[in-house]
């Protein structure tokens, strides 16, 4: 086992992909994929199960996941111990919930990397900060808004669902549906008012604020919930994901930062943003 085999699990685990971690590493697909094979032969598991569209960790993949994250942060400390010290660079980000674990570690890490000596700190996109990462709703005056990702939302339905039988959910499909209530959620804000106009009662059975709470409760039975088509739900197993009819039920993600603000950190922070669009 050596760092460039671990660098690359990392660079697959967190792009859901094979040719996108390839294409990250700068390095051919064959030679990473035989990398990570020689890798599952050292340890003697199974890291990744193939998927028609990417790859999702096993049980094992999680687990080595953590300690490859700690060892190479550990190795780039150790690196820096010994380079010619920085002055420090503080940066507040602040983030708005559910935007995408994969996506956000690899624009985090971009940015951290591009940036000598960065300080980040994550906040509350609330909090006093130089930068956020937020839907168009949240903008204040005085900011502005550079768009990120744009997200459509679907309905994750437990797997042997009625429902699950049908191609999209219609919104007469909701009277007396189980629903988990995620709050705050741009879906949820459209779906709801809409259902109440029509006179269709849905069956509340929980309001959290997180997806991966309301995940678990649709994989355990409990009911359905709205989640935005991140690449990593589409290769889930344990739910069903269904589009609604009727309804756009989108939402968009941006760079908010003051108009009068000028640092080289948000420079590179908004170069960075923009092929991810």
């Amino acid at each position: 086992m050596d760092i460039r085999q671990l660098s690359y699990f990392v660079a697959v685990y967190e792009q859901g992909s094979v040719s996108a971690a390839a294409r990250q590493c700068c390095v051919a697909q064959p030679s990473l994929s035989a990398a990570l094979r020689q890798l599952e032969q050292e340890l003697g598991v199974t890291l990744f199960i193939r998927l028609p569209k990417g790859v999702t960790p096993t049980e094992d993949g999680e687990k080595l996941y953590g300690h490859a994250g700690r060892l190479l942060s550990q190795l780039q400390s150790l690196k820096a111990s010994f380079s010619e010290p920085v002055a420090r660079v503080k940066f507040r980000l602040g983030l708005i919930r559910a935007l995408g674990v994969e996506r956000m570690s690899q624009l985090l890490r971009e940015f951290s990397n591009s940036v000598p000596g960065l300080e980040l700190h994550l906040v509350e996109p609330d909090e006093p900060c130089d930068a956020r990462i937020i839907t168009p709703q949240l903008l204040k005056a005085g900011e502005a808004f550079a768009p990120i990702w744009h997200d459509n939302y679907l309905l994750a339905l437990p797997p042997g669902a009625p429902l699950s039988l049908q191609q999209q959910i219609a919104l007469e499909d909701f009277e007396q549906l189980p629903l988990i209530k995620r709050t705050p959620c741009d879906a949820w804000n459209t779906l709801y008012p809409e259902l109440v106009r029509r006179g269709i009662k849905a069956d509340i059975r929980a309001d959290i604020q997180t997806i991966e709470y309301a995940l678990g409760l649709v994989s355990a039975g409990v009911g359905c919930a709205l989640v935005p088509n991140f690449d990593s739900l589409l290769q889930r197993q344990d739910i069903v994901l269904r589009p609604v009819a009727q309804l756009r039920l989108q939402r968009e993600i941006g760079l908010a930062y003051a108009k009068n603000q000028d640092s080289a950190s948000l420079a590179v922070l908004r170069q960075l943003c923009q092929p991810a669009r």
